[in-house]
């Protein structure tokens, strides 16, 4: 089987509505795919050395997820080789898609991804987190395989705007504790756990979707603001 035909399978098993595997999807998945491929001796992106592996592993992985979260903004926290960022630009060019990401070798190869790719949704962040500003909140902010929930709030926090509460966190997972997520304390809180099909895969997958109450929803926040 080619690794078209194996793009075409798996987003098909995929099974969602939202994403359309037409041809050009499938042929710029494959190109993420072979620069990945190319890429990953020097700069050390993935475990994974197989490209049909990379595609189950990380590709679709990735896609999953994209149904469960919103748009148009969306930042990936510790993005890696693009992922799950780069998969969902490709699937959704009206979005916007931030990537973040401090390793700079790993930066350089996202910009190279870019520029080749010609991906005019995408911007890379080359910083820690925790020290980045942005002019809107997002929508969406999201990880995979980043940190404890705990710490993704904390080195997140402040990318949403304090009285902004669409923005959701969401952080995608293999197995979480109840000891992680006891980490997620007020004023965030577990909106819901989605549990997660990857075509190829049969190990777990969820997503674990946060999201930070207003004030009026914590009669004691509010009395606490207001002292």
């Amino acid at each position: 089987m080619s690794l078209d035909d194996a793009v075409k399978q798996g987003l098909s098993a995929l099974q969602h509505a939202v994403i359309e595997p037409d041809a050009r999807i499938r042929e710029r998945i494959v190109q993420y795919l072979l620069l990945i491929a190319k890429w990953n001796k020097q700069y050390n992106l993935t475990a994974i050395r197989n490209v049909e592996d990379m595609l189950y592993q990380h590709i679709l992985d990735s896609l999953a997820a994209v149904e469960y979260i919103n748009g148009p903004r969306v930042i990936d926290v510790g993005t890696g080789a693009g992922l799950p960022g780069i998969p969902i630009a490709l699937v959704r060019p009206h979005w916007q898609v931030t990537l973040a990401e401090s390793n700079q070798k790993k930066a350089a190869f996202l910009q190279q991804v870019k520029i080749e790719m010609a991906l005019e949704n995408v911007v890379v962040m080359a910083r820690r987190i925790e020290t980045a500003v942005v002019d809107e909140s997002p929508n969406t902010i999201i990880s995979r395989a980043y940190a404890s929930l705990g710490d993704f709030i904390k080195t997140t926090h402040q990318l949403v705007k304090p009285n902004e509460t669409r923005s959701r966190w969401v952080a995608m997972k293999s197995s979480c504790t109840q000891q992680e997520l006891d980490q997620v304390v007020l004023p965030y809180v577990i909106e819901k756990r989605i549990p997660l099909i990857v075509p190829g895969l049969s190990a777990q997958r969820e997503l674990i979707v946060i999201r930070r109450m207003s004030a009026a929803e914590q009669p004691e926040l509010l009395e606490a603001h207001q002292t």
